[in-house]
């Protein structure tokens, strides 16, 4: 099965050809964070940056300022932590699958994928803290929140799309 993969955007309010399958049988919503480097990027201009102050630490070590270089080693290690820490971080996801009669929401964090599914017929959209909260889906004593990767805004939009679609009047009106 393949499926639409464009992250839901406000500016188009809805997925640029709708959030369907490819196949026609459900609805699919792909929300990610926006990050502007991939972990791999990240790392090479960790590297270059990593290259440029140890030689500027070379440089002063060279003309008897020997404090500079551990300094850099210092400074390198915490960029180097706080960058690790972003590129866990910039591969999550959220997806929520609407098939068959089943609600298919999976959520990866720093690497960890969860996957919850639900009988559509009993799902129930809320959200929490208002207009501007997570979108929190129930059914069955479980639940799971969604809408961290898209702005406070417009969560209640993603909520009312999910509405219609467990509806099954996605797209109409």
């Amino acid at each position: 099965m393949v499926a639409v993969t464009s992250a839901w955007s406000p500016r188009n309010r809805r997925f640029p050809q709708g959030p369907t399958l490819s196949d026609g049988t459900g609805t699919r919503w792909i929300l990610k964070r926006n990050c502007c480097l991939t972990p791999r990027q990240l790392l090479c201009m960790y590297a270059v940056l990593c290259v440029v102050s140890f030689g500027v630490g070379l440089g002063f070590w060279a003309s008897g300022a020997h404090l500079v270089l551990p300094f850099a080693w210092i400074e390198m290690a915490g960029v180097g932590f706080a960058l690790w820490i972003y590129a866990r971080h910039a591969l999550d996801r959220e997806s929520i699958v609407i098939i068959g009669g089943r609600v298919e929401v999976e959520q990866e964090v720093a690497g960890r994928v969860s996957r919850l599914s639900f009988d559509a017929a009993h799902v129930r959209i809320d959200q929490r803290g208002g207009s501007a909260g997570l979108v929190e889906l129930s059914a069955a004593g479980r639940r799971v929140s969604v809408g961290r990767h898209i702005r406070a805004q417009h969560r209640s939009q993603l909520a009312e799309e999910l509405r219609a679609a467990l509806r099954g009047s996605y797209g109409q009106g």
